[in-house]
């Protein structure tokens, strides 16, 4: 599984890929509550939603590279049904495309999961 992350950043850029995954799946969840909200439902319901799940596994850091190559698809196709508003659905699958490719950082629960281990080996 640590294959697919190219790192566990800490520090400030730690931080950095933490406020993003929060800004990208706190859109996410907010698209998907005012779709759902609608009289009538908007017509991509079932695309916000599965964004919505996708945007809940980026907040907490789980599985980021395959929930950010999940958003990336969904946003472009929400992008593509409906030209006339692409504009925060391209933003959100360029950021989704992103997490997908720099990993989750330190601040996850990949990290914590299936980051690297420092192994002590006992002195004889």
């Amino acid at each position: 599984m640590q294959r697919l992350f190219s790192t566990f950043a800490g520090g400030w850029p730690g931080r950095g890929l933490l406020i993003q995954r929060m800004l990208v799946g706190l859109g996410l969840l907010y698209r998907d509550f005012a779709c759902l909200s609608t009289t009538p439902v908007c017509r991509l319901a079932i695309h916000q939603s599965v964004g919505a799940l996708a945007g809940l596994l980026l907040i907490v850091g789980l599985w980021t590279p395959v929930a950010g190559v999940l958003v990336a698809c969904i946003e472009a196709w929400i992008a593509l049904s409906a030209p006339g508003a692409a504009g925060i659905p391209v933003a959100l699958a360029v950021l989704g495309s992103t997490l997908a490719m720099i990993g989750p950082g330190s601040w996850s629960l990949d990290a914590l999961l299936y980051g690297r281990k420092h192994v002590a080996l006992p002195e004889p």
